[in-house]
Formats: structure tokens, sequence, C-alpha cells
């Protein structure tokens, strides 16, 4: 009996920590780009080893899909690949939501065929226009239409979906207009189905951020793009130096005024600047020079003094 009942207090003792625990444990909440997943991701985990009591959620529902969250004020940061649109800042206004954007890193888009594909040594823009332009669904769908001594054989294309913003960016550097391409590929907002469909397919092409193919490059073939100066393939030499145009571009995060006035979210930004130089570079990207991590540092400084 009276062991019984050093086992139920154990276990109330236990039970009550672990509640208190929960209690205090603060939530973080972050959605937004695919592409800039990686480096939060990896800015969360080496921030929960400094603040243990501060959990960090983070989803990949695209730039796009991301935009709708936080300017429904369902999340404190949002990770984006592009800056916010018209519409998105009106949403947010709609919701007094107000807040400040800083950049992060820089990305280069890969475009990418599979192993097997031994015809492809480079595309122009042109070439890509081309393909993904909004005239080519149906229209252009095999090799040889692109250059005629390349297969006679299916184009089978992958790319993000349209709340992308590496979709919105690249369909403004290549066919000119933000959102403007062929209906007619397999999209998806996850990086790896578009890894695994090209990866499985000897005719596929497809394009997404720099990082995933890094993580991937022992199952794809990156290609060279000349946009007007040579080919070039993308590098953090080349994406840092501006060699590799036009399919460059900044990453950023959002941050809600409501959220910055919360310690834990405060200490996590400043901890994001001050990481990003290193864990961007870790997983793929390109760090900002070390005086533009300076200007946002002090843009973010500011921003909290205005609140």
């Amino acid at each position: 009996m009276k062991t019984m009942l050093k086992l139920s207090f154990l276990l109330m003792v236990v039970s009550l920590a672990f509640t208190s625990c929960k209690k205090d444990e603060k939530t973080i909440k972050i959605d937004g780009s695919s592409t800039v997943f990686p480096i939060t991701e990896a800015v969360a985990e080496e921030f929960r080893s400094e603040m243990s009591n501060v959990r960090v959620t983070i989803g990949i529902s695209g730039t796009g899909g991301g935009f709708k969250k936080f300017g429904r004020g369902e999340t404190d940061i949002s990770d984006a690949s592009r800056p916010i649109k018209q519409k998105e800042i009106d949403i947010c206004k709609e919701n007094s939501i107000s807040y400040v954007d800083l950049t992060v890193a820089f990305d280069g888009l890969a475009v990418i065929v599979n192993p097997e594909n031994t015809w492809v040594d480079y595309f122009t823009v042109e070439e890509l226009k081309k393909i993904w332009e909004p005239a080519a669904e149906g229209k252009i769908v095999k090799w040889n239409q692109i250059r005629p001594e390349w297969p006679d054989q299916e184009l089978q294309l992958f790319g993000p979906g349209v709340a992308s913003g590496t979709f919105d960016y690249f369909t403004e550097a290549v066919v000119g207009e933000s959102g403007s391409s062929r209906g007619d590929f397999t999209a998806s907002e996850d990086d790896n189905v578009l890894v695994q469909g090209v990866a499985t397919s000897k005719y596929g092409l497809g394009f997404f951020g720099l990082a995933y193919y890094e993580e991937n490059a022992n199952k794809l073939k990156l290609v060279a793009v000349d946009g007007g100066e040579g080919p070039v393939k993308p590098s953090i030499e080349t994406v840092s130096n501006g060699t590799y145009s036009p399919l460059s571009r900044p990453l950023f995060i959002y941050l809600n005024s409501k959220a910055a006035k919360r310690e834990e979210v405060k200490k996590f930004v400043s901890f994001y600047l001050k990481n990003a130089p290193k864990l961007s570079k870790e997983v793929g990207y390109v760090p900002l020079p070390a005086e533009e991590y300076a200007v946002q540092t002090k843009k973010f400084e500011d921003f909290l003094k205005s609140l």
C-alpha cells in the first residue's frame, strides 16, 4: 500500500512538473516560403539550444500561402522568397497588421534536368521563356521544338505552384511578368516532389531554389543559363557577384509588429540576423555582405524603437 502511495505521489509530481514546463513554453509561429525554410529551420535549431523554453513551428505553404496567414494574424513571422505584393499589403492593412521586412540571404534559382539528359549543355533565357510562357501550353511539348538537334521526345515539366515566391520570381525574370506561365506542368509547393519528379524522368525539366539542388546533386543535373553574357551555372560565387543573371534573388522574413513586442520573438529575430551569415551558407545559400547585415540589424532595431 505504501509503495502504491509513493508511486502515485511520484507520478503526480512528474505530471505537475511536465504541466509547468509546458505552461512556461512559448511558441513562435512561422510559415511561408519553402525556399527560405532551410535557413529558418537551421536558425530555429540553433536558437532552441539557447532558449529551450521557446518552441518554433515552421510551415511551408509557399510565400503566397504564408502571406495569407500572416495577413490574417495567424503567424508571427513570414518566410518569403519575394517582396510582399500590394494585395497582400492591403489584407494586412484591413486587419491592422504592421510589419517590417528583413533581407536574410541571397539565392539562385536552379534549372535542372535528369542526369541521363546528355543533350542539354545550357539554356538561354529566350529558350526558357519559349518553354514556360503561357503561349507554350499545349504547343511547345517536345525537346526538339527548343533546338532541332534535341530529341523528338516529350518535355516533362516540373515547377513550384502558383503560391510559391519561386514561381513568381522565375516567371517575372524569364517570361517578363510575375505569375505568367503555361499551366500544363506538374506543380508543387514542396520542392522535394519536384526533385523526385525530375530525378525519375529522363525527359524531365524543372526549377527551384539552389539549396534544394545542392541537397540532391547526386540525382540531378544542374544546367547553366545564358542571360546574355554567356552560360553561367549558379553557385555561391556567381550568385553573390551577380554573374548568374537573371535568376538570383534576395530572401526575406517579415515580422509582425505585435509579435515583435514579445521578448522571445525579439531574441529570435536578433539571433537570426546574427547567425544568418554562417547558417545560410551551411544550408546552401549565399550570405549578404557583412555591411548589409549591419543595415538589416539597424532596420530591425529602429523598428522595435518605433513600437
